[in-house]
């Protein structure tokens, strides 16, 4: 098992969910959790493909961070 860096953003009425890590898989859901396990199923399910296709796994390196930003 492996751990993956997912972000969800609100998208309107619904959410929108990517990672950063895995280039081209996203999903999306009504609710956060809806959309988190979508985001599952869409990341095993990419995964597998690439792996069925005999493809390297992407794994970008990402970094997260917060910063401040001064608003004049």
């Amino acid at each position: 098992m492996r751990e993956y860096l997912i972000v969800i953003e609100r998208a309107g009425n619904n959410y929108s969910t990517y990672a950063p890590e895995v280039p081209g898989c996203v999903a999306t859901g009504s609710t956060e959790r809806e959309t988190e396990e979508n985001m599952r199923a869409a990341l095993e399910l990419h995964l597998r493909g690439m792996k069925d296709g005999e493809l390297p796994p992407d794994s970008a390196e990402v970094s997260v961070k917060r910063i401040k930003v001064a608003i004049p």
